[in-house]
């Protein structure tokens, strides 16, 4: 990829999504593909970023495994299993258009969830559970923004902010590894997608090592601020150009 405007809009997307990887929240990923997609068609942005993001994954479980709650790893990880699969069918039959309105629809609804503060005031169970990390498996392997739909689950856990990091380190690591899958069988990892991740995938341990330093210091509440800002535009824009 030689085109200098999908890198204005690739590098400062990859390192966001590190930086949320790293310690300030995993719904920090949805603004990647969106901003991508503003030069790229989804499905590609989408495939570029998959091989970055795997490489990011080693180093986020790297600096948190040993704190993520694996019990509640289990409840989430085959529903997002399931989500994924889905996701591949829908990815096979639907075109460029129908993938950026998805995936603008996609970011507004996380925007409201946003700003309204929506999040289930008792301990979500186990029917949650299912639900959400589907929901999270799906738009994971779509525009990787699964992000969101698990903060949905895990956030009314309560778990302590180091683990709740691990956990969704742990989990996404595991649903990146298996979207391989349908990536490799929709044919979305081709030389050119792959060749424009390697130049991408620098970024990658910057990224993490960021967020990871930033865990215990800076507010995370500007951070969301401004990425659900740029979340919201991006939204707008690939819904205007799908329509």
């Amino acid at each position: 990829m030689s085109d200098p405007l999908f890198y204005l809009t690739a590098i400062p997307a990859v390192l966001i999504y590190g930086i949320g990887k790293g310690g300030l929240g995993g719904a920090l990923g949805v603004v990647a593909v969106p901003m991508m997609a503003l030069t790229v068609p989804v499905q590609q942005a989408a495939a570029i970023l998959l091989p970055t993001l795997l490489a990011m994954d080693v180093f986020a479980v790297r600096y948190h495994y040993k704190f993520a709650d694996y019990c509640v790893l289990k409840m989430m990880i085959m529903p997002a299993l399931i989500g994924i699969l889905l996701a591949g069918i829908y990815m096979k039959g639907g075109g460029d258009r129908e993938m950026e309105f998805l995936v603008g629809i996609i970011s507004l609804l996380f925007v409201i969830l946003y700003l309204v503060d929506w999040l289930p005031k008792k301990k979500p169970g186990t029917l949650s559970a299912y639900f959400w990390s589907l929901f999270s498996g799906f738009t994971s392997t779509t525009i990787h923004s699964g992000g969101g739909p698990a903060s949905i689950y895990l956030l009314p856990l309560k778990l302590d902010k180091r683990c709740l990091v691990a956990t969704m380190a742990v989990f996404f690591a595991s649903v990146n590894f298996f979207k391989l899958i349908p990536y490799l069988w929709l044919d979305l990892l081709s030389l050119t997608n792959i060749s424009t991740a390697l130049t991408l995938i620098p970024l990658a341990p910057v990224g993490v090592a960021i967020g990871a330093r930033l865990l215990d210091v800076v507010s995370e509440t500007w951070v969301y601020r401004l990425c659900y800002t740029f979340l919201f535009l991006s939204g707008v824009a690939l819904i205007w150009r799908a329509w």
